[in-house]
């Protein structure tokens, strides 16, 4: 027995030392997308438009209805994009309809009910179809998500 302590001891220590290594590289390995949906919200900058300026830079999508990773649920949304100039608005009406709609499904798809719920939910889908949409887009930007339709229900 007193010879089995030393190797028990050692054991439990590579053990340890392993899980702790985990933890610690967890992050370098397996980002959050989370921490990326935030920051490219609080990376765009704001400005101050008028009610025209506003209106022709954004471009609308709807009439969108598609079942979430829960089959049972139901989300049918309207959404109101707004872009950064006049020709990536342009661009995106040119696209909307056979590129920037499936995005739009397929990241719905993904979605549980649960993520959805509330305004901050709302908000953290919104940047994430931000993300989504912008690696799309070949010029400009899109500044601005909202719903202006969102109908979430179980079927």
């Amino acid at each position: 027995m007193k010879k089995m302590l030393p190797w028990l001891i050692t054991i439990l220590l590579a053990i340890t030392l392993i899980v702790v290594a985990a933890f610690l590289l967890m992050d370098r390995f397996f980002p959050s997308d989370a921490n990326d949906a935030n920051q490219a919200v609080q990376n765009v900058e704001t400005k101050k438009l008028s009610a025209d300026e506003i209106v022709e830079l954004t471009a609308e999508i709807k009439d969108i209805k598609t079942n979430l990773a829960d089959p049972d649920y139901i989300l049918s949304v309207d959404i109101a994009i707004q872009l950064d100039s006049a020709k990536s608005k342009e661009e995106f009406e040119k696209i909307k309809s056979i590129k920037i709609t499936p995005l739009i499904i397929k990241a719905v798809a993904d979605a549980k009910p649960e993520e959805l719920r509330g305004a901050n939910g709302m908000d953290q889908f919104n940047s994430k179809l931000a993300n989504i949409i912008n690696k799309n887009l070949t010029k400009g930007s899109i500044t601005q998500i909202e719903f202006t339709k969102f109908i979430l229900a179980p079927m």
